[in-house]
């Protein structure tokens, strides 16, 4: 189990630490390796996995929880933890159902191991090339949006492959960062959240053994796979974005408190309230869903947290601007914190599905279509 039972105790001690240098780290693009390897000391990165694999048990709503909070201090380290924590989750949920799991779970368990995604960037057609090889396969690929990769020991990836016999396919598999073949390009220049180390992953000729192709699904439609990834990973990486919404909300609230005899300030702060209790509402029922990774793997179940993902990502834009609003001019300055807080924000609206992607694919659903492809 974790160093710390209670996770929530546990951001209470590491959080000021962590949110010490925040400005300093943002405006240098500098990643949080230190937070990383405070993280390992209190073994927060096997902590989804269960105690029977050698983890520490946490429920799904608990990390949720803790990253929440844990935006409140640094947002950066939160959100590249989070990409770390849906993969444990979604192998957790495979492993509950008899799929594999197990192994990468205790490779975590044993270790401490840090996980790396690209799943979002992948979404259905994937990228890169995939040549056949003896035993396995040769990859070659850019994969971008890769959170926390400096810090990273394994990448959980996909390419894709033209299989003779079946067409177009996108295989789903892990390889080390240690293996012959594998880069990073120093590119993260960001607008927010400059802190999470996502930079691109270069693969060179990479070599992945057959033994590590944990999918195969056809290139460019919806597979059922998706149902786990999504619902898993949502609640998770937009708590994030919910702490940082209510620290900007609290940001706000102080300054305009400083000009309560403006007569808009009240107007603003009612405002600010329903912004956030809009986007924490749609959140707390996102966690509701997911039910501690105790859900049926549905579509339905997948389209409902997609919608609410959209309406989190929303109003904690909308919470930071009206925040920034009702702190009036001083919240321009970069000590107030705010300035931060609206461009992390921004990266809400870029993690699956995009308002306008989860518009259509509801919509497709609505007409009883594939949600994703344009053919029967």
């Amino acid at each position: 189990m974790t160093r710390f039972l209670d996770l929530q105790a546990l951001v209470q001690i590491i959080g000021p630490r962590f949110a010490e240098g925040a400005a300093e780290r943002d405006q240098g693009d500098v990643f949080v390796a230190k937070h990383y390897d405070v993280l390992k000391q209190h073994k927060v990165f096997s902590a989804l996995v269960p105690a029977e694999l050698g983890g520490g048990g946490v429920r799904h709503s608990t990390m949720c929880a803790f990253l929440r909070q844990l935006a409140h201090y640094c947002p950066s380290t939160a959100l590249a933890l989070s990409m770390h924590q849906h993969l444990v989750a979604a192998a957790v949920y495979n492993h509950r159902n008899g799929r594999p799991g197990k192994q990468l779970l205790e490779r975590v368990a044993a270790g401490e191991t840090v996980l790396i995604s690209t799943g979002a960037n992948d979404w259905m057609e994937s990228n890169g090339a995939a040549e056949r090889a003896d035993g396995g396969f040769r990859i070659t690929a850019k994969k971008p949006f890769a959170s926390g990769s400096p810090k990273g020991e394994v990448l959980v990836t996909s390419a894709p492959f033209n299989d003779l016999k079946e067409g177009w396919q996108v295989l789903h598999f892990a390889v080390p960062f240690a293996a012959q073949g594998v880069s990073l390009a120093d590119d993260w220049r960001t607008l927010g959240m400059r802190s999470t180390g996502s930079h691109t992953v270069v693969l060179d000729n990479v070599f992945v053994p057959d033994d590590a192709v944990v999918l195969r699904r056809p290139r460019g439609r919806f597979h059922p796979g998706w149902n786990v990834i999504l619902t898993v990973a949502m609640p998770l990486i937009m708590s994030v974005y919910i702490g940082v919404a209510e620290a900007a909300a609290k940001i706000g609230r102080e300054h305009a408190r400083k000009r309560q005899n403006d007569p808009t300030v009240p107007y603003l702060l009612g405002e600010l309230t329903n912004q956030l209790t809009m986007a924490q509402l749609a959140m707390d029922d996102m966690v509701r869903l997911a039910n501690d990774l105790d859900f049926t793997m549905t579509l339905d179940v997948t389209d409902a947290i997609l919608v609410r993902k959209t309406i989190v990502a929303e109003h904690v834009l909308a919470t930071v601007e009206t925040a920034l609003e009702a702190a009036g001019g001083a919240g321009l300055y970069r000590k107030a914190g705010l300035e931060r807080l609206l461009r992390d924000a921004h990266g809400a609206q870029f993690h699956p599905l995009s308002a306008k992607r989860q518009h259509r694919f509801t919509g497709r659903i609505a007409l009883g279509l594939d949600p994703i492809a344009d053919t029967a």
